[in-house]
Formats: structure tokens, C-alpha cells, sequence
């Protein structure tokens, strides 16, 4: 009886220890991915709590990290924080993660009663910083000419160490790689910063792709792939700057949108290079793939579908506590859309965009003196009739140069053995660099549109196209079609037309 009893306590020790060793962590988690589970989740690591600054305001995040992340043992990267930046903290157990941390800000010690300073070290620390102030305002009025920077964007872009870059990327990982495992979470807004930085300092430029009146596109390598890098000159820093902040604008990643990888500033002993490096398309822009080639039926609806797709994203507001806030192009033109190797288009170049807050009502138009290409203006736009106030007018003018666009496509596809040569849209009403004056005179004083050709009816993809180029084409904005609504019915075609997207 006694050997029983032994066994039996012994069986109950080792089931003890099992039920010990495979229990789970469970955390608090902000995160949209744990909202179905009650925000909260489950992991055989730690338990993560952060605070960071977010345009001025302190953000608290929790979540949840994989055993397998807590790498290098004793002081796992994905516990660091970034000093003034972001504070995070990881715990081992249950909820832990409860807390509301704060950035540190505030010196230690203090002068009087239990304070740990004296008298003359405290006018130190007061006198110090103010004679180091004078002195670099002095230096500072006569190297400003020379050395013109971005404060606030420096400010954004810093890391704390260069040399520390190595904990973050690890020689094994691709741009893939960080792109699923590294952005933030869920927020499908990019890199962090610190890895962008990172990033950048470590792409080989090859050779030139592009030039433009921002700077110039260069194709460069990391880590065997390829990658665009658009350089900004030094006048163009304010469009830098709104191209990289509209790019990391929260949930905007999407197939039919430029993947946005890095941004980043470098001196190059001259003047300041401003970066932003994107995926890398080797067939160009839609106005080159379509000088070069023509397109089967099938190519053009896949490029009008997902051209369509990617505006009514960029349009769409997402709510939520990691929403997306409306987004208008603002400079929607063939230059200005990529053709990825699946014959599917990504819309480029946001400079110009501007973001709708839905809570306030207000439209954030980027300040800078570009106004869009005059060719691709819509009518209002041209006449100055357009509601800068109301944000669906942004959204009406990006579908009038979306069907031209269109125009542009359909020329070009071969049905029945016949193709049209590439043209821009009014080629044959205006000169090869209009002026406004000349759009607006032929656009809203004459009301003319390009020629859809009566053959196109004989074919019903090109029908089809004709039919929503004229709906895009009204000069009243607001009975235009909608993003959404021509995706929809480019998405019944492909249906009708056995198209897999």
C-alpha cells in the first residue's frame, strides 16, 4: 500500500510539472488582429507593453511575443526602446502587460530639501545649456547657407547608434523578410524607422531609371534585390518629406499601391540627398510599357481592374482604433502608375496627396507650389470651381484623370488584329506641354473630351471602357462614378471574360 501511495504521488508530481511546463502566457493586446479574441493573447514568450510618441501624443500599445523572437537572450531586441522615442517592457507573467508606461523625460536629483544637488551644480546644469545655445546661434548664422537641413524631418528620421544596427537586421534576412516580420503591428504602415534608416545606408546604387522635376529614380541593390530609389533635390524637401509621411500613413499598404520600404537623408559632402526607396518594377510606368507594347484584351482589363482597385483604397476611409483616413492623388497620369510583372498596375507618386480627418472634417493639402499636370486636370480644377473644402471633390477630380488614363490603355489594346499608336489625351486638341490656360479653354469653355472611336463598340470589353471613360468625364464632379463603383464593374467583366486577376 505504501509502494501505491508512493506512485501515485509521484504520478501527480510529474503531471504537476508537465501542466507547468506547457502553460501559456496570456497578455493584454491592443492590437485589430486580437479583437476577436477579447484583446487579448496567447504566447510561450513575454508579455510586451509600449508607449511611443505619436504626433505629440504619448500611445500605449501591448501584445504579445513568440519565444522564438526573444533573441539575443538576456536583452531581446523586440524589448528595447528607442530613447525620447518609444519605452517598451516585457514581463513573463500573466497580464503583466497591464501597465501604462511613460516615456522617460524627466532628469533625476533636484536642488533643495532631500535633493541631490548643490548650489553650483545646479546653476551649472542652468548656465551650461544656455552659454552652449548662444554659442551655437552664433556658429550657426555662418554655416546656414552651407549646411540647410531639415531639423524636424532629422528629428523623425535619427537613430540612436549606427553602430547598433547590426541587432536589428540580421545578415540572413531579405527585404521580404523585414517587410512581414518587422513592420508594425498590424498597422500596415511600413518599417520602423530605425530599420528604414538602416535600410538605406546599405542600398547600392546602379543605375539611372528616371528623371523628373522632383530629382531622379535610380535602380539600387540590397541584399540581391532590386530596389527604386528616388532621389529628391535639396528644394524638393517638402516633397520628400509629405511623399515618405502619406506613404507611412497607417493601413495604406496594398498590392495595387508603390510599396513603400525607406526614407532617409544623406549628406554626401556636398549637398543633402533626400531618399525614398520603394519595390522596384522593371516594366516602368504605364505611359512607357504602353509606348512600347500593345495589350490583348486581357492585359487591359487587369490594368483598368487594378488601377481602379488601388484608387478606391487610396479613397477609401477605413475606421477603427488603426484606421486609414481617406487619401485623393491629386496627380493621377499614366507617369505616375507602375505595371508590375502580372500585368497589374501600383499607383506612385503621393507628393500631392492630401488626407481627409473625418472626426474634424479637415483636409490636410500639402503645402508646397506643384499643382498636378495641367493635361490631367479636371474641368474645376482648371477653372478654379473646385470646393477645397469638401473632400469628395478631391476624390471626383482623381476619377476624371482616371478615365483618361483609361483612353490611354484602350488605344492601345488589340482586338480583331487592330491597335491605335500611343497618344496622350487631347493630343490632338492642345500642344505637347500645355498650358492651363489651353486646357481650360478646350476642357471647360469648349466641354471637348478625347475621341472614343464608334469600332470600340463592336467589342465589349472596349464598350464597356468607353461607357465608364464617359462617366468619368462629366464636367459636374459629383455625378461622376466612384472608385468602387467602376471596380465593381470591371470585376463583372473579368468574370464575363474568364479573366483571372
Amino acid at each position: 500500500q505504501r509502494i501505491t501511495v508512493r506512485l501515485t504521488s509521484c504520478k501527480l508530481m510529474v503531471l504537476q510539472m508537465f501542466c507547468y511546463v506547457s502553460a501559456a502566457l496570456w497578455c493584454n493586446c491592443t492590437t485589430s488582429l486580437c479583437q476577436k479574441s477579447g484583446f487579448q493573447c496567447e504566447t510561450d514568450g513575454a508579455c510586451r507593453a509600449s508607449t511611443f510618441f505619436s504626433n505629440g501624443k504619448q500611445q500605449h500599445s501591448r501584445g504579445c511575443i513568440p519565444q522564438e523572437n526573444l533573441e539575443p537572450p538576456g536583452k531581446p531586441i523586440y524589448c528595447l526602446g528607442v530613447e525620447g522615442y518609444l519605452y517598451t517592457q516585457c514581463c513573463y507573467t500573466d497580464y503583466c502587460n497591464s501597465i501604462d508606461l511613460r516615456v522617460p523625460t524627466e532628469i533625476g536629483g533636484g536642488y533643495g530639501p532631500g535633493g541631490t544637488w548643490r548650489l553650483v551644480e545646479l546653476v551649472a546644469v542652468i548656465a551650461g545649456p544656455l552659454f552652449l545655445l548662444c554659442l551655437l546661434l552664433l556658429v550657426g548664422a555662418f554655416i546656414y547657407h552651407y549646411h540647410r537641413r531639415g531639423y524636424n524631418h532629422r528629428q523623425r528620421l535619427e537613430v540612436e547608434d549606427p553602430s547598433c544596427d547590426h541587432l536589428y537586421l540580421a545578415k540572413d534576412r531579405s527585404l521580404e523578410d523585414l517587410l512581414c516580420n518587422l513592420s508594425t503591428s498590424g498597422s500596415g504602415s511600413g518599417l520602423p524607422l530605425f530599420v528604414q534608416r538602416t535600410v538605406a545606408r546599405t542600398i547600392v546604387l546602379q543605375e539611372i531609371i528616371g528623371k523628373g522635376r522632383f530629382g531622379e529614380v535610380w535602380r539600387g541593390r540590397w541584399r540581391g534585390g532590386d530596389v527604386a530609389v528616388k532621389i529628391f533635390s535639396s528644394r524638393e524637401e517638402r516633397s520628400w518629406f509629405r511623399e515618405a509621411e502619406i506613404y507611412q500613413t497607417i493601413m495604406l499598404r496594398h498590392e495595387n499601391i508603390l510599396g513603400f520600404i525607406a526614407a532617409d537623408n544623406k549628406d554626401n559632402g556636398t549637398w543633402t540627398q533626400l531618399w525614398l526607396v520603394s519595390d522596384y518594377h522593371e516594366y516602368g510606368s504605364l505611359f512607357d510599357y504602353l509606348n512600347r507594347y500593345s495589350v490583348t484584351t486581357e492585359e487591359t482589363i487587369k490594368l483598368a481592374l487594378s488601377a481602379a482597385n488601388g484608387l478606391a483604397h487610396l479613397h477609401m476611409e477605413i475606421l477603427g482604433t488603426q484606421g486609414k483616413p481617406g487619401i485623393a492623388h491629386r496627380d493621377l497620369k499614366s507617369k505616375n502608375i507602375l505595371v508590375k510583372k502580372n500585368c497589374t498596375c501600383a499607383i506612385a507618386d503621393l507628393g500631392l496627396a492630401v488626407r481627409h480627418d473625418s472626426a474634424t472634417d479637415t483636409i490636410d493639402i500639402a503645402p508646397n507650389q506643384r499643382v498636378g499636370t495641367n493635361r490631367y486636370m479636371a474641368p474645376e480644377v482648371l477653372d478654379e470651381t473646385i470646393n477645397t473644402r469638401h473632400f469628395e471633390s478631391f476624390k471626383c477630380a482623381d476619377i476624371y484623370a482616371l478615365g483618361l488614363v483609361y483612353w490611354e490603355i484602350a488605344r492601345r489594346c488589340n482586338s480583331g488584329g487592330i491597335h491605335q499608336e500611343y497618344q496622350l489625351p487631347y493630343y490632338d486638341l492642345v500642344p505637347s506641354d500645355p498650358s492651363i490656360e489651353e486646357m481650360r479653354k478646350v476642357a471647360c469653355d469648349q466641354k471637348l473630351r478625347p475621341n472614343i472611336p464608334n469600332w470600340w463598340q463592336n467589342y465589349e470589353a472596349l464598350r464597356i471602357m468607353g461607357k465608364i471613360m464617359r462617366e468619368c468625364w462629366y464636367a459636374n464632379g459629383a455625378a461622376r462614378l466612384t472608385a468602387l463603383r467602376i471596380k465593381k464593374t470591371l470585376s463583372q467583366l473579368s468574370i464575363q471574360e474568364d479573366i483571372k486577376i
